[in-house]
């Protein structure tokens, strides 16, 4: 107890314990986790509506100059950065793999927050989870609630009368980021593939997929020690609250 004088009176105040502290902590830690997760989840989903309702398929928008970056409109049935797992089979199989990964880490981040994980470590397992939310969106929801953008030309619609181009789970993710900053050939004297074309950033790719890689390569690079700390999921020990409550009597006395 903190004893302080007011108008000739002795008051007494209750110190704040660790409980509370840790409270407060953990509040943080939880608003700084939703607050990321709404934010980055609707640019995804904002960019991905207006360019699959205002751009044909295969449009370029530069972005940067001398043809170093662009909006570039395509759609994947597959993995992240346009990687596939073939056959409508393997996009449902990709998609239910998928909602058990995000159940499986949102279970993980919750775990991180009452065990009051580092914020930088709490923001990287954040940017994984939205961005994989991201694309799973439209793995789920994109069939059905549009149209299809065909090779040929032409503007989705949202919510048309005929219905989507797919059912549940068979949404195609929507890319956009293409950055071709280097554009060359293999020299003469590079094995087997000697004379081809080569060009570094080919793959084009969405909020959701950068969410991901930055949280995954932020881990990687500087988090590898915590990421290894909680990875056996074990909490930690509580403190006795007892103890603190002990020494001030013991100092009262």
């Amino acid at each position: 107890m903190e004893a302080f004088v007011v108008m000739g009176k002795v008051k007494k105040t209750p110190i704040r314990n660790q409980s509370d502290q840790n409270q407060l902590v953990l509040n943080k830690r939880t608003i700084i986790a939703i607050s990321l997760f709404v934010i980055i989840l609707g640019l995804d989903q904002w960019l991905k509506f207006w360019v699959k309702t205002n751009m044909n398929y295969g449009d370029l928008i530069p972005i940067l100059p001398n043809g170093k970056g662009f909006i570039h409109f395509v759609e994947n049935p597959g993995m992240a950065f346009g990687l596939e797992l073939g056959g409508k089979w393997g996009k449902i199989l990709l998609t239910l793999l998928r909602i058990i990964f995000i159940i499986a880490l949102g279970g993980a981040l919750r775990f991180l927050i009452k065990e009051k994980a580092p914020i930088p470590f709490i923001i990287a397992i954040t940017l994984i989870l939205v961005g994989a939310m991201g694309n799973i969106v439209d793995s789920i929801f994109y069939g059905v609630i549009f149209s299809d953008s065909p090779y040929h030309g032409g503007i989705a619609q949202f919510l048309p009368q005929g219905g989507g181009y797919g059912s549940l789970l068979e949404g195609k993710v929507v890319d956009m980021f293409y950055f071709p900053l280097l554009k060359t050939t293999y020299p003469d004297w590079f094995p087997v593939l000697h004379g081809q074309s080569f060009e570094f950033f080919r793959p084009v790719f969405n909020i959701a997929d950068a969410s991901i890689s930055i949280g995954v390569l932020s881990i990687f690079l500087f988090m590898r020690k915590t990421f290894n700390r909680y990875a056996q999921f074990q909490p930690k020990q509580k403190e006795s609250t007892n103890q603190p409550l002990a020494e001030n009597q013991e100092a009262s006395n």
